[in-house]
């Protein structure tokens, strides 16, 4: 019989965080045993994602939590800011981190995964957990073998914090794999608007939207002689991401070290 999996989760109070309770909460195999959160200190977590009480009541002290709750697992859905904070705490205390918090520059990555190595733990990073977006990244790539020329346009909301967005940066690096460098467009091309043209990232371009009433959307474009391809996915619901999440939950649990990118685990 596989062993159920202890869940802590910060950030519980927030949209995403809730999301991931309430799919803790309804798979037998996992087992919520702490909720982490600055706001909300001391309510019951299931009520507060709408459901029955279910026992845990929300802490604002991660190293106590994480501590007392002997939790096998950390999911951390926070912000840029309190991610890496939180990410070295559970690897000290040997809890694997699953995180859906972007932001990470490559060495906050190497440093993350160098701790856990030395822990013993294995920890997912994954700057979309939704498996129509993993598709999504992985037909880019392909593409970019036949059309290198390229552009990505990411649509999300006005309180976003980091830009261009993890989803982005993370099918940039898969299509810069199948793409030899080279700058895009003419080369007597000039901005009469600083940043009109987007950020540049190996010889071709990231636009960033943010805008009031966005959800989360992803656009890859490709040109070529007399034709484009549109690789465009759509993300309308916080649930959307839970499979993702769920399947992350028990993968890490045979890692050692970090792996970046839920891709990896999609075939």
């Amino acid at each position: 019989m596989t062993a159920i999996i202890n869940v802590a989760v910060t950030g519980a109070s927030g949209r995403m965080g809730q999301e991931v309770v309430k799919m803790v909460l309804a798979d037998p195999a996992l087992k919520l045993v702490a909720a982490i959160d600055r706001t909300n200190e001391g309510a019951d977590i299931g009520r507060i994602v709408g459901n029955e009480e279910c026992g845990v009541r929300i802490s604002n002290d991660i190293e106590s939590a994480l501590a007392e709750s002997k939790a096998d697992v950390l999911v951390d859905f926070t912000t840029p800011h309190s991610v890496m904070i939180n990410s070295r705490i559970a690897i000290a205390n040997r809890v694997r981190p699953v995180i859906g918090t972007t932001g990470f520059t490559p060495e906050d990555i190497a440093e993350l995964d160098k701790l856990c190595i030395e822990n013993g733990i294995g920890g997912i990073i994954a700057p979309n957990f939704s498996i129509g977006a993993i598709l999504m990244m992985k037909f880019a790539a392909q593409a970019a073998k036949y059309m290198p020329h390229v552009e990505i346009i990411e649509y999300h909301g006005d309180q976003k914090l980091d830009a261009p967005s993890g989803t982005s940066i993370k099918t940039a690096e898969l299509i810069a794999a199948n793409r030899e460098e080279f700058r895009q467009g003419n080369p007597s091309e000039e901005e009469t608007i600083d940043g009109a043209r987007g950020g540049l990232y190996n010889g071709f371009r990231i636009h960033s939207v943010r805008l009031p009433g966005v959800f989360a959307q992803q656009e890859v474009i490709f040109g070529g002689f007399g034709q484009t391809l549109k690789i465009r996915h759509d993300s309308y619901d916080r649930a959307g991401y839970m499979p993702g999440v769920n399947i992350a939950v028990k993968k890490v649990m045979d890692l050692n070290g970090i792996v970046y990118g839920f891709e990896h685990f999609v075939d």
